[in-house]
């Protein structure tokens, strides 16, 4: 689970970071990939387990999908996904990978006023949270992102054949950039 606080003192209570790895028995214990060691007490750590964040470019055709890593610093594109099949694909993933927040593109208007795609996405907004009432989800400002999306596509040099072909791939880079906007905005 994202977010969990687990201790991590061995079994012979050295687990301070000159002693880490510690030998808890049966063998070496290495923190995961995901895991940030937290001072607790004077000979005890904590790790931080967080999960990926998963930011949606909505669309009433497609969905693109972007996540980033473990320790929520780099963002990638998943997929494009179906806007019908949306929420099952969700499901699957959710299941599979720790996932602590959810991201959606805000569509607004050039005067910050909601776009008429709000329409669609409100009720898609109302479906996932009574499907996962546990993850939080925020909108993030979604102006620009298909034309940078676009620009970013052609410039990275793939060919108009291919991105005509590839309608989804704008999808999967705006929900990049989406994530990176909203990463860019967080405060720590």
């Amino acid at each position: 689970m994202s977010g969990l606080l687990k201790n991590s003192v061995g079994e012979k209570g050295k687990s301070s970071p000159e002693h880490f790895p510690k030998y808890s028995g049966a063998f070496w214990e290495m923190p995961r990939s995901n895991q940030i060691l937290l001072p607790k007490a004077k000979k005890s750590y904590l790790c931080l387990i967080m999960g990926r964040i998963l930011a949606i470019d909505y669309g009433r055709k497609r969905c693109g999908l972007a996540v980033t890593d473990t320790l929520q610093i780099v963002p990638g594109g998943l997929c494009t996904v179906a806007t019908h099949e949306l929420l099952t694909y969700l499901k699957g993933y959710i299941d599979k990978e720790d996932v602590s927040q959810v991201i959606i593109g805000h569509p607004r208007q050039m005067n910050g006023a909601d776009s008429e795609s709000m329409r669609y996405i409100r009720p898609f907004i109302e479906k996932f949270k009574q499907e996962f009432p546990q993850l939080p989800l925020e909108m993030v400002d979604e102006r620009f992102t298909s034309s940078l999306a676009q620009r970013s596509i052609r410039e990275a040099g793939i060919k108009k054949e291919r991105r005509q072909k590839d309608k989804g791939l704008v999808d999967e880079v705006s929900a990049v950039i989406i994530l990176q906007t909203y990463l860019d905005q967080r405060h720590f």
